[in-house]
């Protein structure tokens, strides 16, 4: 399963409704979306402070989902990751949950009455985010982690829902030793330097995203 599809789980309750009507998931799908290409081995990132993204290989990656975000990059190659980032046509949420239905995990139930009855992903099979979870769980309690797992901890901290998403799986702890632990354990993932590079810049660029634009409105 691609990371952001994982990224979807976590950030959508078993009902289909948002984990967090505050967050901002679209730059996280991305961010997700782009080390998923990262890993795919058909992007590398710049050593700037902010990567620019630059398509190494265009070659199909028989994954839809994947193929139609590597086409999204191929257009902006060479971009800002920060720009990628905030991009929606990336790693479109509505694209993502019609992959994870083809796959048999979610289904899509269609919004009506012109958006006033938003659209719902419930889950259909579970066992995915179980294993999911499992996972982060024991990532967090010092096991090794992925790349899969170092980039998901990073994406959800950086949209500062980590404690809420991971409530169960961090309990005990206080919202600022989960910060913390995630910084601890992500900065030890074993990975290629794009790896390492994309999970070490994720969650500085989409905090940036998230902070700027509110901080811009407030002074206007």
């Amino acid at each position: 399963m691609l990371i952001c599809e994982e990224l979807f789980l976590l950030l959508t309750r078993d009902d289909g409704k948002p984990e967090s009507a505050f967050t901002s998931p679209g730059y996280g799908y991305a961010a997700a979306a782009i080390t998923d290409l990262v890993l795919a081995g058909r992007v590398d990132l710049s050593d700037d402070d902010d990567p620019r993204v630059t398509v190494v290989d265009p070659s199909p990656t028989d994954n839809r989902l994947l193929d139609e975000a590597l086409a999204r990059v191929r257009e902006k190659d060479g971009k800002k990751l920060s720009s990628l980032v905030t991009d929606g046509k990336v790693a479109p949420e509505k694209r993502i949950a019609e992959s994870l239905e083809r796959a048999g995990v979610v289904r899509v139930e269609e919004g009506r009455m012109l958006g006033l009855v938003p659209d719902r992903r419930p889950a259909v099979d579970p066992a995915p985010e179980r294993h999911l979870r499992e996972r982060l769980r024991v990532a967090l309690q010092g096991r090794e982690v992925t790349p899969h797992e170092a980039t998901l901890l990073s994406i959800l901290s950086a949209l500062d829902v980590a404690p809420k998403v991971l409530e169960e799986e961090t309990a005990g702890m206080s919202k600022k030793e989960v910060k913390a632990r995630i910084k601890e354990v992500t900065a030890e993932v074993e990975a290629g330097d794009a790896v390492r590079k994309a999970v070490a810049t994720m969650n500085t660029v989409i905090l940036t995203a998230v902070i700027l634009p509110a901080a811009m409105g407030g002074s206007n």
